[in-house]
């Protein structure tokens, strides 16, 4: 199967270029200025922008478990449909994924069922250090621990446990870092005041700048000390920015940072009007908290830009504050909410492309993925920068029916998904076959 695109602008590797592209079979085989080869689809790029599929590091697709909120079918369906090719989904499903048997049956139910292609992650606890230095670092993209209580229970605070984990394993080491006793502490003196019912407002004040900021630097000085490979996940504050370098290229950091679409869009002033619908561990904080990742982004502190994405039902959302679960469905809109920044003239194209495509491929050395270059795979994007709508129930496509963006106006759209050489996504339409493929890494010295 050969398919040719004419005339796209090519945003990859810093630049962007008017090009044809190419792609036959599962590879991008040529980019070039006029290719004349016969191909069975010719698709007119003019005036539109072609990028590689986002890649998208941290994802909750809810299987096996809780597929009443989510499912890896609807969840990489509305991935594809908003340009994410390749995702990396998360331990702490039901059963957690902390054993490799576990792990196994999370990879063989994405085998059947992924629109995109998957790695999923192997969940550290208190007391699996065993089956987590098992985990094969060529198909597994690395271990998740969590240092702080978040949606289901997976919480390690044995210190010894952490730095024999950190000590034993080359594999990278991403961590969910909120400090368990300031959580608790902060959560206890709000029900003294309001009981189960506490304003979702206080969410930043109970899950705070001083929570959030003990925790990284703990597990940055851990990291430094054992030589470990460590990944921040969602960061929420300015604080926690001074921990951070961008003196070196990404390629040599042993320390990197990941910011979610959430904690660049919103700040605790919108609890007011979207309430539990943006309540996220951490949580969304202040302006100054924004605008410091904001600046930490462009200057290449940061290193990734991600979704978090936690589908819950609405119902459970509009709960009470302590029965609220946190999180949010946000994978169909990442790439269109960055765009959006870009018409603001927050970010360049180039930039965009940078920490949603080529830093994830990068940082997790995932195998021929996350650039536009002859031989590698074809996971590749087509957007129109003019095209304006509306996020509304109508056209959203994850399962649990919902999104904390609706009712925001985009000036972007994604027309186009490849995933591995295949069009999955056409102007709305979505390919009834899956061509989702395991991710592969690169080893690690």
């Amino acid at each position: 199967m050969k398919v040719l695109i004419k005339n796209v602008n090519i945003v990859n590797e810093g630049k962007v270029f008017e090009s044809d592209i190419l792609i036959e079979n599962d590879l991008i085989a040529k980019i070039a200025g006029c290719i004349s080869d016969d191909a069975d689809q010719i698709i007119e790029g003019s005036g539109k922008y072609l990028l590689p599929g986002v890649i998208d590091d941290q994802v909750h697709f809810r299987e096996p478990g809780l597929t009443h909120k989510g499912d890896i079918e609807s969840e990489s369906r509305s991935a594809i449909a908003g340009g994410t090719t390749s995702f990396i989904d998360q331990p702490n499903t039901v059963p957690n994924a902390v054993t490799q048997e576990l792990l196994a049956d999370k990879y063989e139910i994405a085998s059947q069922k992924a629109y995109a292609n998957y790695g999923f992650m192997m969940g550290g606890t208190n007391d699996n250090l065993e089956e987590v230095l098992k985990t094969n670092p060529r198909n597994v993209p690395g271990i998740k621990l969590f240092l702080g209580s978040s949606t289901g229970n997976m919480l390690v605070d044995n210190p010894e446990t952490l730095e024999n984990i950190f000590s034993n394993t080359k594999m990278l080491i991403a961590v969910h870092c909120e400090d368990e006793a300031t959580i608790r502490a902060n959560t206890q003196k709000y029900m003294d005041e309001y009981g189960d019912d506490i304003p979702v407002k206080f969410h930043h004040l109970i899950r705070s700048e001083e929570a959030c900021y003990k925790s990284s630097s703990k597990a940055i000085e851990l990291a430094k000390k054992t030589g470990a490979r460590l990944h921040v996940f969602h960061l929420s504050t300015a604080k926690e920015m001074e921990l951070f370098r961008n003196d070196i290229p990404l390629k040599d950091k042993k320390i990197t940072a990941e910011v979610c679409v959430h904690h660049l869009t919103f700040t605790n002033e919108d609890y007011e009007t979207r309430g539990g619908l943006i309540k996220w561990n951490p949580a969304v904080k202040t302006q100054k908290d924004k605008d410091a990742l904001w600046e930490a982004l462009l200057d290449d502190r940061i290193d990734v830009i991600a979704t978090d994405h936690a589908p819950h039902t609405a119902e459970e959302k509009n709960n009470v504050y302590t029965k609220c679960p946190s999180g949010a469905p946000l994978v169909q809109h990442s790439l269109v909410v960055m765009l959006e920044n870009y018409k603001n003239g927050k970010i360049s194209l180039e930039k965009i492309v940078e920490k949603m495509c080529h830093n994830p491929a990068i940082l997790f050395k995932v195998e021929k993925r996350g650039f536009v270059r002859e031989g590698y795979k074809a996971d590749l994007v087509l957007v129109d920068l003019n095209e304006n709508w509306t996020v509304s129930k109508d056209n959203l496509l994850y399962k649990c029916g919902w999104s904390p963006l609706e009712g925001m106006n985009f000036h972007s759209k994604v027309t186009h998904t490849f995933v591995n050489g295949h069009l999955v996504y056409d102007n709305g339409t979505i390919a009834e076959e899956k061509f989702g493929e395991r991710l592969l890494f690169e080893a690690r010295d």
